[in-house]
């Protein structure tokens, strides 16, 4: 059965839009490219307006009628802005949400497999590279998920050193392809460098002209690009005016009356005729006038829309590839098999999993504002907090001041994991086009992620924090008291960061995730036991502590510093000083506060149950989220 890689030719900068699908067979057969017939395609969304009750929905068609043939070679999509090429080349590699689609696109006259997106290969608009990984690395990262394990290691290399040749990316190979932080290659080489990404072996063999099927979208490339194209297909509002050999298309349009003058680019001419904008003599015929109005105009571009997609329905062209297309399918009907999404992966999840989490963690590590400014900022936030509780006193201010330093620190555990927000709102593109292309599982991904956050954005800033902090603020000078504080403010880190995960994971905006994450910490704020005595609020609302993560971290603290803890203070009564005293236990059990060994430990208990069920939520989101366009 064949194999399906993505290939790219021509100018890379040359506004090449997407590329996927080019077939080849296994490494020891010859390589022939596959022939890919669509067959009444017709693609609509439903557009929403309106708010409320006075929601609208209606339906928008994309792609309408669409048949063809797509042979080995170089086919290419043209097609004015808002025509539908992006659309069309979705479907074609089997990338587009199945609802509102139908028709059947067939390989070599049979269906797409289920996992046809993890057989072709797809380069798309946006690069879909990690900017802070080296050219080098990106490449073998592909080809250590990609190439099945059967493939030594040092084969492995030998084809990315090769492929680096083939690409021009000899001299950038060891430099970080960049991020918005980081200075990187240029525009071109990133863009290759993606390429390459999709498929190992893609441009080598394209360079070769193995003969691969090569299907892309271009909006306006130049003549020396054009001339390259064996098939071209142009679209207009989601319909075709023309499909068939590249180098029969000026013949086509001559002899429905738009004539290329000389020297003009076909390309430019094409769109040209499409837009309304030509010249040619068959426009002039059709507008006998000098001057339109807005109007008038409007008609004209519908008319000649209308016209065009009418010349190619009764083109001979046109009929000759119905007539192929009948040929292809014999009879048989598609219509009625329903259109499967399936994942394949050629490697095992412990395989994935190694080469996934040494990628997160390395990108963590090279990336200063998201690993080495958060824990400087906590460093400078317990020598704040330190200075200002510095060396409490056993007496009755030391008790507000106890409660104020807790207080804080449980809070600002909670909202520093709000910077967890992004974690997987900015790799969206990049998590969505390799778990379809079969690099990783959702899992892997998910656990990588989680793991590497965690282990260096939540445990390593706590343990600093709690350790300048605890001795400075001077709390309970006892070893087991000092490890419990800091396991109890690791814990509400981990509960506070698997909650803004489980909130954000399905958000394409960190700014709409970290407005709801931050209303709700500032409720849970309310409930902490500190600005308002919780006994006594009424039990209709008293049931909203449970939910309060800073709840169970505070009171944890609380337990673990106040008990056999003894305050005394000098009062002047009736002219006399008197020692007045008051135990720890006495103050929690003012507060409402339970403090037996079980009641320290159920706080984290309950944390922990938090942090499981909030990590739950987050991987169902992700699970879950739309990953087809």
């Amino acid at each position: 059965m064949a194999d399906t890689t993505v290939q790219m030719t021509g100018d890379l900068n040359n506004n090449v839009s997407r590329t996927p699908v080019s077939t080849r067979m296994s490494f020891s057969s010859p390589r022939r490219g596959a022939t890919v017939s669509f067959h009444n395609i017709n693609y609509s969304v439903k557009m929403k307006s309106g708010f409320m009750c006075k929601r609208k929905v209606t339906q928008k068609n994309i792609l309408i009628e669409l048949n063809g043939i797509m042979r080995p070679g170089l086919n290419a999509i043209l097609g004015a802005t808002g025509s539908g090429k992006s659309s069309f080349l979705d479907v074609l590699a089997a990338r587009k949400d199945p609802a509102g689609l139908s028709g059947e696109v067939l390989i070599d006259g049979a269906p797409q497999p289920p996992n046809f997106k993890c057989l072709s290969g797809y380069v798309v608009q946006d690069d879909v590279v990690m900017g802070t990984l080296t050219v080098r690395e990106n490449l073998r990262f592909s080809a250590a998920l990609r190439l099945p394990k059967s493939i030594c290691q040092q084969e492995k290399d030998e084809k990315i050193e090769k492929l680096i040749q083939e690409l021009g990316l000899s001299k950038v190979a060891d430099s970080r392809v960049g991020t918005q932080l980081i200075r990187g290659v240029s525009g071109g080489e990133r863009k290759r460098t993606s390429i390459g990404m999709d498929r190992p072996r893609a441009y080598a063999n394209i360079m070769a002209n193995s003969g691969r099927t090569i299907i892309l979208s271009i909006h306006q490339p130049r003549y020396s690009i054009y001339r390259l194209f064996d098939s071209l297909t142009l679209l207009l509002g989601g319909r075709l005016v023309y499909h068939g050999p590249a180098q029969d298309a000026l013949d086509y349009f001559s002899e429905i009356g738009y004539i290329c003058e000389p020297h003009n680019n076909p390309a430019d001419f094409f769109l040209d005729v499409i837009n309304g904008e030509s010249t040619a003599v068959a426009l002039n015929k059709l507008y006998d006038i000098e001057e339109l109005d807005q109007e008038q105009l409007r008609s004209s571009l519908k008319g000649i829309e209308d016209r065009l997609v009418e010349e190619y329905k009764t083109s001979t062209s046109n009929k000759q590839t119905k007539s192929e297309l009948e040929r292809i399918i014999q009879g048989k009907d598609y219509s009625k098999r329903p259109k499967s999404r399936t994942i394949t992966y050629s490697t095992s999840f412990f395989h994935q999993f190694n080469w996934v989490l040494k990628r997160t963690f390395r990108d963590l590590m090279l990336n200063p504002q998201t690993s080495l400014v958060q824990i400087g900022v906590m460093i400078f936030l317990a020598l704040v907090v330190g200075a200002i509780f510095f060396g409490v006193k056993d007496n009755m201010s030391g008790i507000q001041n106890r409660m104020g330093a807790l207080f804080f620190i449980t809070s600002n555990q909670c909202f520093s994991s709000m910077s967890s927000a992004e974690l997987f709102i900015t790799e969206r593109k990049l998590f969505v086009h390799e778990y379809i292309s079969g690099y990783y599982r959702v899992s892997v991904y998910f656990l990588s992620k989680v793991l590497s956050d965690i282990l260096t954005l939540r445990t390593i800033p706590a343990i600093i924090f709690s350790c300048v902090v605890y001795w400075m603020i001077g709390l309970k000078a006892s070893a087991e008291a000092f490890f419990i504080f800091m396991f109890s403010i690791i814990l509400v880190s981990y509960t506070a960061t698997s909650m803004t995960l489980a909130i954000s994971a399905d958000q394409t905006v960190v700014g709409i995730a970290n407005i709801v994450i931050n209303m709700i910490f500032v409720f849970m704020m309310i409930f902490s036991g500190l600005l308002v005595n919780l006994p006594s609020v009424a039990d209709w609302l008293n049931w909203l502590k449970y939910l309060s993560i800073p709840r169970y971290g505070l009171v944890a603290v609380e337990i673990n510093e106040f008990i056999g803890l003894t305050l005394c203070d000098m009062r002047n009564t009736s002219g006399l000083e008197m020692q007045v005293c008051t135990t720890g236990e006495e103050f929690l059990s003012e507060q409402g506060i339970t403090y037996s060994t079980w009641g320290l430990w159920q706080n984290h208990l309950a944390l922990g149950i938090m942090t499981l069920i909030f990590l739950i939520i987050a991987y169902l989101k992700l699970r879950f989220i739309k990953k087809f366009t």
